[in-house]
């Protein structure tokens, strides 16, 4: 779990990647009320990237803010991130549906996500996604896994 002193590599990541347009822009201050939220993974003891879960209620999850080094794509740390999240709900006994809107739709789908319509997330497009600039012409790609004893029904 990232701590407090986690947020300026954290914030760094993401502006990365929000002034190429994979990422919605977090500030600092929102990143430290969330910072429970993430998880970061560490390489040499340096810090390598960041994922967060945030919590829909009723087993609706989504994994967000996955941001991995520039220099160390490729070598696997996206993959732990996002199954660490998954390990970690599982752990805890939660079960539902853990989804993504993302570029990367590939990357996902290796780790077992399939891809499903966004009109499947309401919760998601009443919060981030009317804020976004791309509401109107959204390009990303939605993925879903089901977690725990239902982890075995099907969503079109």
């Amino acid at each position: 779990m990232a701590k407090l002193a986690d947020v300026e590599e954290i914030h760094a990541i993401l502006q990365e990647y929000a002034l190429q347009g994979l990422l919605l822009p977090r500030t600092k201050e929102d990143l430290s009320r969330r910072i429970g939220n993430f998880r970061i993974c560490e390489k040499d003891g340096f810090f390598a990237g960041c994922a967060a879960l945030r919590d829909y209620g009723e087993g609706l999850y989504e994994v967000r803010s996955l941001a991995v080094k520039k220099s160390l794509r490729g070598e696997g740390i996206g993959s732990l991130l996002v199954s660490g999240i998954l390990e970690l709900l599982k752990k805890e006994g939660k079960s539902g549906r853990v989804f993504a809107l993302t570029y990367r739709a590939s990357f996902f789908c290796r780790l077992g996500f399939r891809i499903v319509s966004k009109e499947l997330f309401p919760q998601k497009i009443w919060s981030d996604c009317s804020i976004c600039p791309k509401a109107a012409c959204c390009d990303e790609t939605a993925v879903l896994i089901r977690i725990g004893p239902e982890g075995e029904k099907e969503e079109k």
